[in-house]
């Protein structure tokens, strides 16, 4: 997605947003949000309204673990926040919390609806391996190569990681956004495996808002961090220069 495109949505938080609006991508966020929560109900609907105590936990999972993280990464952004009230620790164990909290649910879901997909059991095998081993192998590349603190966006506790390389082992040889292609399709592989349309539809519902999330916050995020870190550096460099950087 290009600048003017990003300026477009109000999503690029560079040049012309020099200070962090906490509100910047969110109306694209909350639309979207309405959009994919209308659609799942419906379908909720279509499937027979089945088991709605623990259907909707399960959406309440993905929905709470995102705007938390939007808060909290907006929040240190602008002033510090969340470093200043539950600290960077706290913030991390409530990240995981909420985290696994979408898989706890979501394997809940797809228990006491077990079988409604109807597949066959050779479909149900072979869809849950193709779908399991990306995503194990995803999970695996983010702990072993990119790091947890990375994935849960320390970057925007702490400056130092704004410069380190790129990642570029694992499935990040492959793509560079590897945890939301491939790691959610575990997700998948939870509802397949369980033979379960209504953990689909969460699993559907799920992947497709983390998307949001990502275009919404993390996008802009990144664009401000990593521009404002680049000039930081060029800076420095000029500081240093014995021209004085002229």
């Amino acid at each position: 997605m290009r600048h003017s495109e990003l300026r477009a949505l109000k999503l690029d938080m560079t040049n012309d947003n020099p200070t962090i609006g906490i509100w910047v991508g969110q109306t694209v966020h909350f639309v979207c949000l309405a959009l994919l929560l209308a659609l799942l109900y419906v379908t909720w609907i279509f499937l027979g309204e089945s088991f709605p105590a623990v259907f909707w936990i399960a959406v309440a999972f993905p929905v709470s673990h995102q705007i938390y993280v939007w808060l909290a990464w907006r929040l240190e952004l602008r002033c510090a926040g969340t470093s200043k009230t539950i600290g960077f620790g706290a913030y991390v164990f409530l990240f995981f919390v909420l985290f696994f909290g979408r898989f706890i649910s979501l394997l809940a879901l797809a228990w006491v609806d077990r079988g409604s997909l109807n597949l066959s059991a050779t479909a149900v095998v072979i869809l849950t391996i193709l779908l399991a081993l990306p995503g194990i192998y995803a999970m695996y590349s983010v702990n072993r190569y990119f790091g947890m603190s990375r994935a849960a966006g320390v970057d925007h506790f702490d400056p130092r990681y704004r410069s380190m390389p790129l990642v570029n082992e694992g499935i990040f040889r492959f793509t560079s956004n590897g945890m939301y292609l491939y790691a959610f399709l575990l997700f998948w592989a939870i509802a397949i495996g369980f033979n379960s349309s209504a953990a689909l539809a969460v699993a559907t519902f799920s992947h497709l808002y983390i998307w949001v999330h990502y275009f919404a916050t993390e996008r802009p995020d990144m664009n401000y961090l990593y521009s404002a870190a680049n000039r930081r550096m060029q800076a420095d460099h000029q500081k240093a220069s014995p021209f004085g950087g002229s």
